[in-house]
């Protein structure tokens, strides 16, 4: 088992956190924002960033290719329609996606979206790091907290 601290600030203890949230163990901050047969997403639990969104498979796989065919285009079908939401509901204008196979959950994609407050950190990759760590350190507070809860209503509401 795991200790994890997400945004709200409690404590969790689970073998894996992306299990916990698409089963419904753990409520994510917000809510669900989308969720299909194969797929969950949510506001990310640790950094609150508005728009910053996991896309989590309900099945505990690690890699890409351990998608089913059905599992990869309900991915990219999903990714696609977020992708969109965010950009028609909350006027992002890029994201960054991240992936990775040795992460400590299971396979997840990361939604950022960049924000001009984050280019005090750069523009490349390198950069998303030092923007996360702001906004946990930073911004998991009564002025921005509501801002990302209202984010999540209103992409979960586009997405219906």
């Amino acid at each position: 088992m795991k200790q994890i601290t997400i945004a709200d600030g409690r404590t969790v203890e689970v073998e894996c956190l992306s299990c916990a949230l698409t089963r419904g163990l753990i409520k994510p901050d917000g809510g669900v924002v989308l969720e299909t047969e194969y797929f969950h997403a949510h506001q990310d639990v640790a950094y609150p960033v508005r728009g910053l969104i996991i896309l989590a498979s309900k099945r505990h796989v690690t890699c890409l290719d351990e998608l089913t065919e059905p599992e990869r285009a309900d991915y990219i079908h999903t990714m696609a329609k977020i992708r969109q939401a965010q950009r028609d509901v909350l006027g992002i204008e890029h994201v960054y996606y991240f992936y990775n196979e040795d992460t400590t959950h299971h396979f997840h994609t990361w939604m950022v979206p960049r924000y001009d407050w984050m280019y005090q950190f750069g523009r490349s990759v390198e950069s998303v790091r030092p923007v996360l760590l702001h906004a946990r350190n930073h911004m998991n507070d009564k002025d921005h907290i509501p801002r990302v809860r209202d984010a999540i209503k209103q992409l979960s509401a586009a997405l219906r």
